[in-house]
């Protein structure tokens, strides 16, 4: 109990909301070319380092990081990371970080990762804890936002890792041979053959409204149609629920023609029926896919197309996997290839050897990662409050680490509360 009654002692005792606001206009002032400017800075910076030597000379064992702490973190976010502390005994030693209404938000920042939050990204590399991005998007993509957010020095400074397409491939910036590994040619030939075909017709053999109204993600590997309207918008929602019923007919007829299962021959076979059977067995697998399936009247008899599917078909369709993502997306993916290996292959190549991670994240491919990590008790999770149903109700379950709409700094600053707790100990 000694520890929370120091905390209790110093978030009566201060005023840490001003020492926070001090703190934040130190760190996030903008650079101007202006004297009346830098003299305020200079006299926040004054004001912020005599309102912490107040901090540490009252608590004389723990005064350096309670002055961090009440600078940095809330009252309720400093008791968070106590509890936090309590219940797992160690800090967090790699942030694993989803970015897309996760970081930032089309709906909370502008589509923008707030200063706040780069900034703080920048305290935990300062404090050699590596950070590992993890995201659907191209590495192009990523590594632009990147450099632009964090800067070049940091996004190669060794420490920070890439995982894009979430966990097609893994870029490490200054690790040599291994600052790039294609998680994907590792797949066997059978799988590499279903995505070359689908690739390949997607979009040359696409209805005219699916080819106006989306345009293909330039990836690596996984195939992705976007939406060519805003994100999260009625026009977005109808043209990516039609893509879905459009990709998995281009799947199933893809791995019929891979396995050589039955299809238009001429002679009385069902040419619809590969795009049934990739129908049927993805809504069994994602009530996501069946709910937008049975809103359109696509929804085959499940059970009766289940027991047509060849066996052959099902193995293959066992091994790829189709990711729908309301108003933002149609995907399909290996499912040998996912945001978990793609971590594991970022960890090895950082060096990460007994890894406790935080990962925060909003979507399906975010919970693999959060429910491996809660499995091997690798790590917490936390997550927006928009996030899919399935990650909010793991989230509640193990540590309640809920932010809101664009405030993942907030979450950061109970982590970073957390391992100024632990280096205590």
């Amino acid at each position: 109990m000694q520890r929370y009654d120091q905390l209790y002692r110093l978030y009566d005792e201060f005023d840490a909301a001003t020492l926070r606001a001090f703190q934040d206009l130190v760190d996030l002032f903008p650079p101007v070319d202006s004297r009346v400017a830098l003299e305020r800075w200079q006299e926040a910076s004054d004001e912020l380092a005599g309102r912490k030597d107040e901090v540490r000379e009252a608590f004389p064992e723990t005064g350096e990081t309670f002055a961090d702490l009440a600078a940095r973190a809330t009252r309720e976010q400093a008791f968070g990371a106590l509890d936090l502390h309590a219940k797992h005994g160690r800090g967090v030693n790699v942030l694993v970080l989803d970015v897309d209404e996760t970081l930032r938000s089309a709906g909370g920042t502008d589509n923008e990762i707030p200063r706040e939050t780069l900034h703080l990204l920048t305290e935990f590399h300062e404090a050699d804890v590596p950070i590992v991005v993890c995201t659907g998007q191209t590495l192009e993509n990523v590594k632009g936002f990147a450099i632009q957010g964090l800067g070049n020095e940091m996004v190669h400074s060794g420490d920070l890792s890439i995982v894009y397409e979430a966990g097609t491939g893994v870029f490490t910036p200054g690790h040599g041979a291994d600052t790039k590994r294609l998680l994907y040619e590792d797949l066997d030939a059978t799988v590499r053959g279903v995505f070359d075909a689908v690739r390949s017709r997607v979009l040359s053999e696409a209805p005219a409204e699916i080819r106006r109204g989306c345009h293909l993600q330039g990836n690596e590997f996984n195939v992705t149609l976007k939406p060519n309207f805003e994100t999260g918008s009625d026009d977005a929602r109808g043209i990516i629920d039609r893509a879905l019923v459009y990709e998995l007919d281009l799947l199933g007829e893809a791995v019929a023609e891979e396995v050589g299962a039955a299809v238009d021959d001429g002679a009385g076979a069902d040419s619809d029926a590969p795009g049934e059977w990739a129908r049927a067995y993805y809504a069994d697998e994602d009530p996501e896919i069946r709910s937008v399936l049975e809103s359109r009247g696509e929804m085959p008899d499940a059970e009766t197309v289940g027991d047509e599917t060849p066996d052959a078909v099902l193995d293959l369709f066992e091994r790829v996997d189709v990711a729908y993502y309301e108003a933002d997306a149609a995907e399909i993916g290996s499912l040998e290839l996912n945001k978990v290996v793609g971590v594991e292959a970022a960890f090895e190549v950082l060096g990460v050897e007994d890894p406790f991670a935080a990962v925060l994240g909003d979507s399906k491919s975010d919970l693999r990662v959060m429910e491996w990590v809660d499995a091997e008790d690798a790590g917490i999770a936390a997550a927006p409050e928009h996030a899919s149903r399935e990650v909010l109700d793991h989230v509640i379950r193990t540590d309640e680490l809920v932010f809101d709409r664009g405030k993942a700094g907030d979450v950061l600053r109970t982590i970073f509360a957390l391992n100024r707790l632990a280096s205590l100990e």
